[in-house]
């Protein structure tokens, strides 16, 4: 293949193909040549942090031998069958998934990815409760596919509308911006009662099934308040909803548990995924779901199927990557190291006038930037933009958002990055944030 330049590579790009979520004329794609562990390179030779693992989904790093190795070992023997066959790489991935999810998760429907595992959530929750309404949360992303979109909250899906039918939205508990005007040291969790009378104004013999995020991700890394799950889960129960946790972002080690409801120890019914599973180096999306769930169909036509159901490669991935999860610790990483992140993201607060809040779960982290702390108004996204700037000029790469949802800068690095690369990318985002600093009222 004849080697290209990187103006060659960007030119070729933005000429024929699409870039997602942006105006095509002003996207600005770095064109990466090689990655390892946390770090990647563009083909000048120009070296970044990786602190967003990509999208979010790069959890083990880049480039992990074990697993590039069994993606070439399947690759070798074989890439794909039809879906309504098997693979000894399908059925192990099947067994792996009901041990790492919690309670009497058991039976997976394969995809190609997060939207697509919560198009065919919406399916099975409607089939198997006979009720068509899903509820959602307006600060919430779930999928870009005409389902997925419709359950999303933010202003991703009001481009897109009219979406499916059906889906209802309700507001998240969200401690920085209480939509309720609650203290959290004062809070009655309104949250709770709101999401009830909710469902009481929709008809709860309506609603097949609740889908939250287990942590909201791209809407900001929103960490429920502790009990918050479990009423969740007990309000499902006092209505017969099913209980839908999209594990897309937050699930595989992201919190420091396999999956983000883990930490306040709640059983769903049905647990979307995509990501991490097998940290982006091949596309695979996963629905589990209960036993009751997967008895339901023993005698039951499943209307739902994808070419690439149960992709022989994808799973051979997914394999890999989780026995990487454990042989490299990489739960108990996100854990000690997010909880020294935690306490770096703190004392930044307190030294940088325009950081209203932090947010941080094991390495799933967001810097809330206002213009004014005292009232909390957005940071305008041309400032967002300035700080992106500096970060990318001086090798950091990560997530920002900037629009009527919040400004945040994300820390979502691989999870096998060390507190000396922690620190390393600290300073960077440091440096950026005397930008956000001198724009503040």
């Amino acid at each position: 293949m004849t080697q290209l330049t990187s103006k060659e590579i960007i030119d070729l790009s933005k000429e024929y193909t699409f870039f997602s979520w942006s105006v095509q004329g002003q996207a600005s794609p770095i064109p990466v040549e090689r990655a390892e562990g946390i770090y990647f390179w563009d083909m000048d030779g120009k070296r970044y942090i990786d602190f967003s693992s990509q999208l979010m989904n790069t959890n083990i790093g880049h480039q992990h031998p074990k697993v590039v190795k069994a993606i070439q070992d399947q690759a070798e023997k074989l890439c794909f069958v039809h879906p309504g066959n098997t693979t000894d790489v399908r059925a192990l991935l099947g067994k792996k998934l009901a041990e790492v999810t919690p309670g009497n998760l058991k039976k997976t429907f394969f995809a190609l990815g997060g939207s697509e595992a919560n198009e065919n959530a919406i399916k099975i929750a409607r089939f198997y409760t006979g009720r068509h309404k899903i509820l959602a949360q307006y600060r919430s992303y779930h999928g870009a596919t005409h389902g997925a979109i419709a359950l999303t909250g933010d202003y991703r899906r009001l481009a897109v509308e009219p979406t499916m039918p059906g889906g209802v939205h309700f507001l998240n508990p969200f401690c920085y911006r209480c939509p309720f005007g609650q203290k959290q040291e004062s809070c009655k969790r309104e949250c709770v009662s709101h999401l009830e009378e909710v469902i009481k104004y929709e008809g709860p013999d309506k609603i097949a099934a609740i889908i939250m995020e287990g942590v909201v991700g791209s809407n900001g890394i929103i960490v429920p308040p502790d009990d918050y799950w479990a009423r969740v889960r007990e309000i499902c129960d006092k209505y017969g909803i099913l209980l839908i946790s999209d594990e897309v972002m937050s699930g595989w080690g992201r919190t420091g548990q396999w999956f983000a409801v883990d930490n306040w120890k709640v059983v769903p019914d049905i647990i979307t995924t995509a990501k991490g599973i097998t940290s982006g180096y091949v596309p695979l999306g996963a629905v589990i779901v209960s036993d009751k769930i997967a008895d339901f169909f023993e005698d039951k036509y499943l209307y739902a199927g994808l070419t690439y159901n149960g992709h022989a490669l994808a799973a051979a991935a997914a394999l890999a990557t989780i026995q990487v999860y454990d042989d490299d610790h990489l739960l108990e990483n996100a854990r000690e190291v997010g909880k020294y992140l935690g306490e770096k993201l703190e004392d930044i607060k307190t030294r940088h006038v325009s950081v209203g809040d932090v947010r941080y779960i094991g390495l799933f982290t967001t810097i809330e930037l206002v213009a004014n702390r005292e009232s909390k108004e957005i940071m305008p996204a041309s400032v967002m933009g300035e700080v992106g700037k500096f970060l990318r000029q001086n090798g950091l790469f990560t997530f920002i958002m900037a629009n009527n949802m919040g400004s945040m800068l994300f820390i979502v690095p691989p999870l096998c990055i060390t507190k000396e690369q922690l620190d390393e990318g600290l300073a960077i985002v440091d440096k950026a944030l005397e930008i956000a600093d001198g724009n503040t009222k």
